[in-house]
């Protein structure tokens, strides 16, 4: 049985079937024409005259009763669907209207679409262009007794637009929000995950963890972070640039948003090892494409001045914000793509607003994964030791299209010691840390051996060594202030001390990291809920209450 009935009235060219057809699209609503209707139960030619002279003599029988009984055989069919909401493409008489809200009540929503005769005439004029069996002229549309008294439906329906006045766009954005089809206002259902330092914070570990908790996931940013995850097994490990960490930890929809940035090639090779389908991945057509020149613009710039990954982000984030203009040298070569522009991602294309829309008027919940870290931030961190993107969670919410109201919790991660990319080449710096210290400084401390140490710390988009600084508590104050964290994920506890590597519950721990995590909750002013003790099987302290 349906779940609601949504009638629709107006004269011919109002624009009834548009909006049926984009409610069946858009939001799943199934619809069922009157005309088919007669023409299943007449002998009636599929002819505009024949069917209103059919439709016509079956009111005056049943007075308009025929329709909701034509409806309810169709309900019946076991292809129809359970709970679904079922559109009439159209009702003519308040007979008709009346016999359906006799019989569903509460259930039924009328929307009455009309436009100026000069107007209906044109679109008529338009329409037998192409189509079939329609009458010479509107004039002879509208001497049909029913046609002639169609627009009085108006004035007995819920709601009535002129159609004139809008785009269909329009039409079906006012009608679905009367039906409810956007959702109560902003319900709390996406959590966003951000780094708090330099980046290399573990989100990935952490994001793969929880993502099996979500229905879609989503991820910001472009190729230029690498989030790593443990896999286990022979795989044991992958690092994801441009797929939601969670990928392979979950079975759910992936969203790879309007603001970020992709490398094609790249991307593909990941779809691939991944076995992502086409059907559970959305690139938003905004998003913007590197090309190889502006990898090699960075090489040639960024890499040798502040040692950025060169991964072509920046350039390809300036030529979008300057929108086509003709430059002079590198820069200027190519002519800004976006994903809707590249053949081999057009599978993939789909409007990711409406996807999310759709998921909030469900219900689902989502997740976020922000990269980079606070203080990589282009607005906020050090500049020009940054990153191209604002690294926040209010940014990562404007990368994905997101209203902030829609948040419910905010995971900001943070490691027990930043780590900042190594030194150019050139010894020009990667940017500030408060206090650098050695690998064997943290080897004697953590009880780590040098050599693992070394083998963690190399970054995962270019392997490059990085380093090491203590703790920066005024750069967690920042991030605190500028996210906004309703949560704390502390990664790296290991580099405490390595005796935290056995603990499976908080209280195992050694007592200088309880110390250590009662400080950084004193900071940022929310709990540590999640704490990293390792990279592997059950590392993760899990001590949320907010499932």
């Amino acid at each position: 049985m349906f779940k609601r009935l949504i009638l629709i009235s107006g004269p011919v060219g109002s624009g009834k079937s548009t909006l049926g057809s984009a409610l069946e699209q858009d939001f799943g609503v199934r619809v069922v024409k009157t005309h088919q209707l007669l023409l299943e139960m007449t002998s009636s030619q599929n002819e505009r005259a024949n069917l209103q002279a059919a439709g016509e003599t079956l009111d005056r029988k049943t007075n308009g009763a025929w329709v909701v009984d034509a409806i309810q055989r169709a309900a019946e069919k076991p292809d129809f669907g359970d709970n679904a909401d079922v559109l009439v493409d159209a009702v003519r008489i308040p007979a008709q209207i009346e016999a359906i809200r006799q019989k569903y009540g509460a259930r039924v929503f009328h929307a009455h679409l009309t436009a100026s005769p000069e107007e209906l005439a044109r679109r008529y004029e338009e329409r037998k262009k192409n189509a079939q069996g329609e009458l010479e002229s509107y004039d002879a549309v509208r001497a049909d007794p029913t046609e002639s008294k169609v627009d009085e439906l108006g004035k007995i329906a819920d709601f009535a637009i002129n159609t004139e006045r809008c785009t269909t766009g329009d039409v079906l954005v006012r009608v679905a929000s009367r039906l409810g089809f956007f959702g109560r206002g902003a319900d709390r259902l996406v959590d966003v995950l951000v780094g708090a330092q330099y980046g290399s914070e573990g989100k990935g570990n952490i994001a793969s963890y929880l993502a099996p908790e979500y229905d879609v996931l989503i991820r910001v940013g472009g190729p230029n972070a690498g989030h790593k995850v443990f896999l286990g097994g022979e795989r044991h490990s992958y690092a994801f640039h441009h797929l939601p960490s969670g990928t392979l930890h979950s079975n759910v929809q992936l969203i790879i948003a309007p603001g970020s940035t992709l490398h094609v090639h790249n991307l593909m090779k990941e779809i691939a090892e991944c076995l992502v389908t086409s059907t559970r991945l959305a690139i938003d057509p905004q998003a913007m494409i590197i090309e190889d020149s502006d990898i090699e613009f960075e090489k040639k710039t960024l890499v040798k001045t502040i040692a950025s990954t060169g991964s072509g982000v920046g350039a390809a984030t300036a030529r979008k914000t300057l929108r086509d203009a003709k430059l002079d040298g590198d820069l200027g070569k190519a002519k800004v793509r976006l994903a809707k522009d590249v053949r081999e991602l057009r599978p993939y294309i789909k409007e990711t607003r409406k996807l999310l829309d759709e998921s909030f008027r469900l219900g689902k919940r989502v997740f976020l994964e922000g990269t980079q870290g606070v203080g990589l931030s282009i607005h906020h961190g050090l500049y020009p030791h940054v990153t191209s993107r604002e690294t926040s969670a209010s940014g990562s919410l404007s990368d994905a299209g997101i209203s902030a109201s829609r948040v419910r919790r905010i995971i900001m991660v943070c490691r027990t010691y930043p780590i900042r990319v190594q030194d150019t080449d050139a010894g020009r710096t990667s940017g500030h840390m408060n206090k650098q210290i050695s690998y064997e400084e943290l080897s004697r401390r953590s009880e780590i051996p040098i050599e693992e140490l070394r083998n963690i710390e190399k970054t995962t988009t270019t392997n490059r060594q990085r380093r090491i600084g203590e703790f920066e508590w005024e750069l967690l104050r920042k991030a605190a202030s500028l996210n906004g964290p309703t949560d704390i994920a502390l990664t790296f506890a290991d580099y405490l001390t390595i005796r935290n590597r056995t603990a499976q519950r908080f209280e195992q721990l050694t007592q200088d990291t309880i110390r250590f995590i009662e400080d950084v909750e004193l900071v940022t002013g929310a709990p540590v809920s999640l704490i990293s003790t390792r990279f592997g099987e059950r590392a993760i302290i899990d001590r949320r209450k907010w499932w």
